[in-house]
């Protein structure tokens, strides 16, 4: 936290630590949700590999109507139910890839599954033992799948990056290739078209065609009714706001007194206060959140004040697009559809789009009870919509419009009974053939919303009448939803009791359930409603931690939690540094450190802070951006992510809009389902874990002697480190970027180092002001980009080149970024980080089918995975010393489908009945007869066993 002026001041005195690189990242900022390894969960449950992969279309119907097809995500299996006058049937149970989640049926021979962790796409036969016949091979993260067109095509939505987008064997399909990360103005979202009839001789398959999409990460898609266009739509895809630089605001707390930003243009002022908090303590200077006025063509905050000249690019805001599933052509582009969107349908008569999406209210200030501060987004974190598309027009409806935002809960004239007509995180849909009824699977409220569609796009139905037709589903959390007309059913999918619930239509009542197989612990299967559950856990039955924390993730925005009503507490961390305020250093920006001027303060009025993810927190110790939730309402310690988490308990009541807060054991429980979430395998680094050569170098540079950062006072104080000094790489300790420390850094407060596992998963933003705590100048103007928010802990630097050239980096003799030719040491650093390690091999969830066909590529990636399935593995999430992973590969022998797992010492694969051993060499022999085909999987390590 030391400036530009104090470092030219006492010569090389401050340029302070670690590569922050961090603030860049993760971005956590309000619920409970952030820790370690907690105490409570034992050693059994922590071998079960727990990713929270949201379901886009768990469950469809065969086109004759005969069969019904589930995801089991927990059991990476594919269910295939017969249906019965009674109900559900099973017929068979298929292995799949890792964290299924999208299921659909082109014909009544065929079942095809999206696999999101294991980058694939499962081809499954339904001709005899049903099994994989074939595996395709996708970008990162694919999430649905429609067939549409003539002939009649796959489309897949993935992540715009991923190992398999860049493989040889692809390497002449249109839209292959480096999915530029660091590059501005590229789209974000990617659509994989296959055909069927021609999947190609390579061992993943060819893809006719990769589109990409001017949006962030895609997640659902739909067809209209004459199966001639399919509509894309992003999944994070924002809302038109961003950060205004700290440096940019005007100092103090007048907002109507105009200042000359460092660039020499105006600012309209300072922050908007208030100055302090009730205390009258003074609150620390902070960047500002704004949202585009596109009536008024004005980058606004909260006072409507004009912030244009701050900003140097623009957001479209494009969400939804449709595609002519003949020529694989764009046609048209939606915006402001919503801010997180999760499903789509269209209405089979008038072929007008439903979108289910939410809209954050990420620029209203303050959690708390918004009495000092004057306002508050207590409650009213996310409305829950339903956006209808017809022609041009994009409309949005409100579900619950019946909601009083303005009263809290517990306050005079709040309304306790409006929960029961709310619905909480509106996922799959489906309409009737007639057009006049859709379904709505609200995840976060345990009901099936039902809608008169005319009454839906008119925006004439009341939430407090109808819901009197909505449909309660045991078990918890409705993710899917398969029509059965002829036969007046809905199949759901129940997430929380993995489950599927037959209900009749008529009665709209359960009379049958289905109970798949989980080997989720009990730990997970209990915790899991603490982060989703709406109905419970809230105040008006819409807001949730899922509100923000999107599957225990994160919605890529950034938000200004402060609460003016709460007090300053003390930050338990070490800190990096702050030897130097002793010696009367003072921070960047000539404003107090922390608002107070203690280092060890944490003030409750932070500003912006961008939303980290609840994934891996399992070694994390102290939570939140500044490590807040060290010190909390259970007691203080910076180093117990158990104890860590369990404090957020306050934001149930202060942000959720909880009448009541959660028990201690509600909280446990949250907090043992939770510290068991892993990050995803990296995307970008190389699947046999090996670095690139400019990887490579960054990695060399990143360990290596040169400090990247320091302060020294000749005589007094010298302390200079290089970038792991700081951002710890220690996978034995469980530190990947992150160690237990907080820093100085040339901000205005004392931010905990973050961990750096996901920033391949931010990129998105290019375009930044002059400040001075950067030595790269102004960017000028970046036209549209995808994202409002990029790194840092408020989401203010747009990227990680941008980011490294922090004056803390600043070239000097003993220290910072090298002399000569700094920049290619960035980018250098830039490619190593993109590509960091994390708690799983990149070669976890991999897989490959091995036909008769066979081929020298498809035998290649055999190899690889038996080589890392050999390889050892540091991991302290997993245990310690462990495999890259577990490989397994599955066939139908006998007629039956067989399990048989790699054992690396003896170098067989056991089958299933822990007796026959087969060789290399044999198991790929099983594959030279048609319906044998064998499919390698690569499993997290310690679970094979259990598959």
């Amino acid at each position: 936290m030391l400036g530009h002026s104090i470092m030219r001041k006492l010569k090389t005195m401050i340029l302070v630590v670690g590569i922050v690189l961090g603030a860049m990242l993760l971005t956590l900022h309000h619920f409970p949700c952030s820790t370690a390894a907690a105490s409570s969960i034992s050693s059994t449950e922590s071998q079960f590999a727990l990713f929270e992969s949201g379901h886009v279309r768990p469950i469809a119907m065969s086109p004759d109507g005969t069969r019904l097809f589930a995801v089991n995500t927990p059991n990476r299996t594919l269910e295939i139910f017969s249906i019965t006058t009674q109900g559900l049937a099973l017929n068979a149970r298929v292995p799949v890839g890792l964290e299924p989640v999208s299921v659909a049926a082109p014909n009544n021979n065929e079942v095809w599954v999206v696999n999101h962790l294991s980058d694939s796409v499962s081809v499954v036969s339904l001709t005899g033992a049903p099994h994989v016949i074939r595996t395709l091979l996708v970008g990162d993260e694919p999430r649905d799948i429609v067939f549409a067109g003539a002939p009649s095509r796959a489309f897949i939505t993935t992540a715009h990056r991923g190992q398999h987008r860049t493989d040889e064997s692809i390497a002449n399909a249109p839209g292959a290739g480096d999915p530029q990360l660091t590059t501005p103005g590229i789209g974000r979202a990617d659509v994989w078209v296959f055909d069927p009839a021609h999947l190609g001789m390579e061992f993943g398959g060819r893809p006719v065609k990769i589109m990409t999409f001017f949006t962030d990460t895609p997640r659902a898609l739909a067809v209209s009714p004459d199966k001639k266009t399919v509509y894309v739509a992003g999944f994070k895809t924002g809302n038109q706001t961003t950060t205004i630089p700290s440096g940019m605001v005007c100092d103090g707390f007048e907002p109507n007194k105009p200042c000359a930003a460092e660039d020499g243009s105006t600012s309209p002022g300072g922050n908007p206060g208030p100055a302090t908090n009730f205390e009258g303590k003074q609150a620390p200077k902070a960047g500002l959140i704004v949202k585009f006025n596109n009536n008024a063509q004005k980058w606004e905050d909260t006072l409507g004040r004009n912030w244009n000249h701050a900003v140097r690019f623009s957001l479209p805001d494009t969400d939804v697009f449709a595609v002519n599933a003949n020529t694989l052509t764009q046609t048209a582009a939606f915006a402001h559809v919503g801010t997180t969107l999760f499903n789509m349908v269209t209405n089979p008569v008038t072929g007008r789009l439903y979108v289910s999406n939410t809209e954050a209210f990420n620029h209203v200030r303050f959690e708390g009870p918004g009495v000092f501060g004057g306002s508050t987004v207590q409650g009213h974190l996310a409305e829950t919509r339903i956006t209808v598309i017809s022609g041009s027009s994009v409309t949005p409806r409100h579900l619950n419009k019946h909601i009083d935002y303005s009263k809290l809960a517990g306050k005079p004239g709040f309304d306790a009974t409006a929960k029961n007509h709310s619905l909480s995180t509106p996922l799959d849909m489906a309409v009737t053939r007639d057009g006049r009824t859709l379904f709505l699977a609200a995840f976060g409220s345990s009901k099936i919303g039902v809608f008169d569609t005319t009454a839906l796009e008119n925006d004439t139905f009341n939430p407090r009448t109808i819901s009197a037709n909505y449909i309660p589903v045991s078990g918890g959390g409705p993710s899917g939803l398969a029509l059965d007309e002829a036969r007046r059913r809905l199949y759901v999918m129940t997430r929380f009791d993995n489950s599927v619930k037959v209900i009749d239509l008529v009665s709209k009542r359960e009379i049958a359930q289905s109970i798949l197989p989980n080997p989720e612990p009990e730990s997970v299967i209990a915790g899991r409603p603490m982060l989703y559950d709406a109905t419970r856990f809230s105040g008006n039955g819409e807001a949730s931690c899922a509100s923000c924390h999107i599957f225990g993730d994160m919605d890529d925005l950034a938000w200004d939690l402060g609460d003016p009503d709460d007090a300053v507490m003390k930050n338990p961390t070490h800190i990096l540094f702050v030897e130097v305020f002793s010696l009367g250093a003072k921070p960047a920006l000539n404003t107090p450190l922390n608002g107070t001027g203690a280092p060890d303060d944490l003030h409750p009025m932070k500003g912006p802070m961008t939303t980290q993810t609840l994934r891996g927190l399992r070694n994390s110790g102290a939570m939140h951006w500044r490590g807040d939730r060290g010190n909390g309402r259970f007691g203080v310690d910076p180093l117990d992510s158990n104890l860590s988490f369990i404090n957020f308990i306050v934001a149930f009541k202060g942000l959720i809009g909880s009448a009541e807060e959660p028990s201690t054991a509600d909280m446990q429980r949250f907090a043992d389902f939770q510290l068991q979430v892993l990050p995803p395998p990296n995307p970008v680094r190389r699947l046999d874990n090996s670095l690139t050569a400019a990887q490579q170098r960054g990695r060399d540079f990143y360990f290596g002697p040169r400090p990247s950062d320091g302060a020294v006072l000749a005589g007094v104080f010298d302390k200079r480190l290089n970038c792991n000094g700081c951002h710890v790489l220690d996978p034995a300790q469980g530190f990947f970027g992150a160690g237990r420390d907080s820093s100085v850094e040339p901000d205005t407060q004392m931010m905990k180092i973050p961990h750096l596992r996901n920033l391949y998963a931010k990129a998105g933003m290019f375009g930044h002001p002059k400040v001075s705590v950067f030595e790269d100048g102004d960017s000028g103007p970046k036209g549209n980009q995808i994202r409002g928010f990029g790194f840092l802990n408020d989401g203010s630097a747009d990227t990680l080149f941008h980011f490294f050239n922090m004056i803390v980096f600043q070239p000097l003799r003993e220290h910072g970024f090298p002399l000569n030719d700094p920049d290619a040491t960035r980018r250098d650093v830039e490619q190593f980080v993109l590509a960091f390690d994390s708690d799983l091999s990149p070669i976890v969830g991999q897989q490959v089918t091995l036909t008769n066909a066979g081929g020298p590529q498809v035998n290649r990636r055999v190899h690889l995975l038996i080589q890392r399935a050999e390889a050892r593995f540091t991991s302290k999430a997993l245990g310690g010393e462990v495999r890259e992973c577990e490989l397994v590969a599955n066939a139908v022998v006998d007629g039956r489908m067989r399990t048989f797992q790699y054992e690396p010492v003896n170098k067989k694969f056991i089958a299933d009945d822990g007796v026959s051993y087969f060789s290399d060499s044999e198991m790929r022999a099983l594959a030279t007869k048609v319906g044998r085909e064998v499919t390698y999987t690569c499993l997290p390590p310690r679970i094979g066993r259990r598959q």
